[in-house]
């Protein structure tokens, strides 16, 4: 679904660590599992305190923050593919042999070179974060945007909407409230990002759907479940076997 508004917040520190910690809880930046401080978990045969069992649930199910990093949309990494499979192969720790070997590219210097190129990239990116957070505490009317989804197909104007222009428009197509029916489907397509990233809310991220039953929740929400359907997947908010038999959330 979504990449979190609590992601977005978070400090690089908590970023890297996966989680972010409140007074009570610790919570999962990648997915919102939550866990309460004080509270024993078990896990097979081991008993864990809380902030060492949200380490172990980033673990099993995100395998690790790098690579649910890696697996982000390129529109928010802002690297090509060939660059992301050039980042598993280093941080798996393989020198620039076995990494230009196993991807059959050029040779050893080649792989320097490449990491040449995406340490430039990091030094850009260090100068552009210190350059925006010194830039909020000068720039009074900056707006609150929200960020865009994980899987967004493509990033482009049509993302460009902040938290009131989309609490407005939620008010305007669903006048009975968010768990109520969509009025009618919007024509502008800012409008309709806004919308389907709240019907998607509807459904449930673990739960893989046939098409009837998705079909049921969607009708739930407007007349024209197949338009609705059709949409979420173009999106990205959803994926789905060629043959249409099953439906999921994509995380």
């Amino acid at each position: 679904m979504d990449v979190s508004i609590d992601f977005w917040n978070a400090s690089l520190e908590e970023i890297k660590r996966g989680f972010v910690e409140d007074t009570n809880q610790y919570r999962c930046l990648l997915c919102g599992e939550q866990v309460e401080k004080g509270v024993i978990y078990p896990e097979g045969n081991v008993l864990y305190e809380a902030e060492r069992f949200m380490r172990l649930h980033i673990e099993n199910k995100h395998e690790s923050v790098f690579h649910y990093l890696l697996n982000l949309d390129k529109k928010i990494t802002g690297l090509t593919e060939h660059q992301t499979e050039l980042l598993k192969h280093f941080y798996a720790g393989k020198s620039d042999k076995e990494v230009q070997e196993e991807m059959g590219i050029g040779s050893s210097s080649t792989i320097r070179h490449h990491r040449f190129v995406l340490k430039e990239k990091e030094r850009q990116a260090k100068t552009m974060l210190a350059v925006m957070e010194l830039l909020k505490e000068k720039d009074d009317y900056a707006p609150a945007f929200v960020a865009p989804h994980k899987h967004a197909t493509m990033i482009d104007d049509r993302y460009a909407f902040t938290e009131k222009e989309q609490e407005k428009v939620l008010v305007k197509f669903f006048p009975k409230g968010l768990t109520g029916p969509l009025i009618k489907f919007p024509p502008k397509e800012k409008q309709r990002l806004i919308v389907l990233r709240e019907i998607v809310n509807r459904l449930n991220m673990d739960k893989v759907y046939t098409e009837k039953e998705l079909n049921v929740i969607l009708n739930e929400v407007y007349e024209d479940y197949v338009l609705i359907r059709r949409y979420l997947v173009e999106y990205g908010f959803i994926d789905r076997k060629d043959d249409g038999s099953a439906y999921w959330v994509k995380k």
